[in-house]
Formats: C-alpha cells, structure tokens, sequence
C-alpha cells in the first residue's frame, strides 16, 4: 500500500528503511522524500514506524 502518494512511497520501503536504521520521521523524510509535500502521509509513516519499532526494536548505542 502506498504511504505516500506525492513520492510514491510504499509501506515496503518505510519498512526496509527503517530495517537499514533509518529510525526517526526525520530520517525517513531525508531517504524516502516522505513529508515532503503535502504532509498528508505524516500520521501514517509515523503510526508504521511505531508499529515496526515495536516490532523489532532497534539496538542503540551509548
């Protein structure tokens, strides 16, 4: 499903962005493009990114 439709983002490339370490909306608006328009696709990439972090919760360092 698409995420976003202005850069034509795809819940698959939000996920494996997120699975590279792209962990923040900033850094996903920085490789995807998301945001970057209209901004209607904000509270969905931001709900997924929630949802896969809980998921899979990305190790961090000190």
């Amino acid at each position: 499903m698409y995420v976003c439709v202005c850069k034509n983002v795809t819940e698959r490339q939000v996920r494996c962005a997120v699975s590279q370490g792209h962990c923040s909306m900033k850094s996903l608006c920085s490789e995807l493009g998301v945001m970057g328009q209209c901004g209607k696709c904000a509270k969905h990439t931001r709900e997924l990114l929630r949802q896969w972090q809980h998921e899979r919760p990305v190790a961090t360092t000190a």
